[in-house]
């Protein structure tokens, strides 16, 4: 009888040990890191001002040479798409929490963790360029962290005029003479304070098939995304000639007609929402 005990004392220490080996070697989630890429074609963009003969230079469909000093892009409302098709949101409703803003010069910002991830196999990634509308306010109080970030002196993602944020802010030169280009896009009011009513919705949503599974649990996936800069002037949807004034067809600076030449640097750079869901986003690796 004692054998017996000392048997079944034995038996059951192995298989609370097998089951917190079991537990340990899958969690019930992990991280996920996303890691972008800003590019010209396949060359990674250094920034410069005028006359940097460091900077990295593109040359449009259109002919036009170009180069950036400043870059910088929000990307929120993030969602992984599970190997079944379920949609596991990111913390969709926070922007202190599931909203980034991605800059050129300041390497950190490049690389976004996801914490808590539900372990599971995971095949496409979906996320916003730029705050969808019902969430697209200056609102210190309720996320206090981005609007921190989004506001700094060196960031300036919000608008002068303070009804929403900045969702891309291109700085650059253009043309051999190096005249000035200065692009900003995002979501536009019409009417008066506080009567605002919805002008143009800058917001895209960007959907990305993975080159392979993310598989999240025991690992932790690094999901590098390219963004090519390429389609600013040569999208899947415009080609876009640049032109300095206050004309109607001006888009290189800001003016009173911005609005609807804006549109199509959105199209480019965040796609059309139907022909093109991808913009200048694709995956090039998913490192499990």
């Amino acid at each position: 009888m004692q054998n017996l005990k000392k048997y079944l004392l034995l038996s059951v220490a192995v298989l609370a040990f097998v089951s917190c080996s079991s537990d340990d070697d899958n969690p019930v989630a992990n991280n996920v890191t996303l890691e972008f890429t800003n590019t010209f074609k396949s060359n990674t963009i250094v920034l410069g001002n005028a006359t940097a003969t460091s900077a990295t230079t593109n040359t449009s469909a259109a002919g036009q040479i170009h180069h950036f000093s400043e870059l910088k892009y929000v990307i929120s409302n993030i969602r992984l798409i599970k190997d079944n098709g379920t949609e596991v949101p990111y913390n969709v409703n926070d922007l202190d929490k599931g909203a980034t803003v991605i800059d050129q010069s300041k390497v950190a910002s490049l690389s976004y963790v996801l914490s808590n991830i539900p372990s599971a196999t995971y095949k496409q990634i979906k996320f916003g360029l730029g705050i969808k509308p019902e969430q697209n306010t200056l609102d210190q109080v309720r996320f206090p962290n981005f609007y921190a970030a989004a506001g700094a002196n060196d960031t300036q993602m919000m608008w002068e005029w303070g009804s929403g944020y900045r969702f891309t802010k291109v700085e650059g030169f253009y043309d051999t003479d190096n005249k000035a280009m200065s692009i900003h896009t995002g979501s536009t009011v019409e009417g008066t304070a506080p009567n605002y009513t919805q002008g143009v919705n800058a917001y895209r949503d960007i959907t990305l098939n993975l080159t392979t599974n993310a598989i999240v649990g025991s690992k932790a996936p690094k999901i590098k995304i390219k963004a090519d800069f390429d389609k600013l002037l040569s999208g899947k949807i415009n080609t876009i000639t640049l032109s300095t004034g206050t004309g109607m067809n001006d888009n290189a600076t800001p003016n009173v007609h911005t609005a609807a030449q804006m549109v199509k640097f959105v199209d480019n750079l965040g796609g059309n929402g139907s022909s093109d869901i991808s913009g200048m986003f694709s995956v090039t690796s998913v490192e499990n």
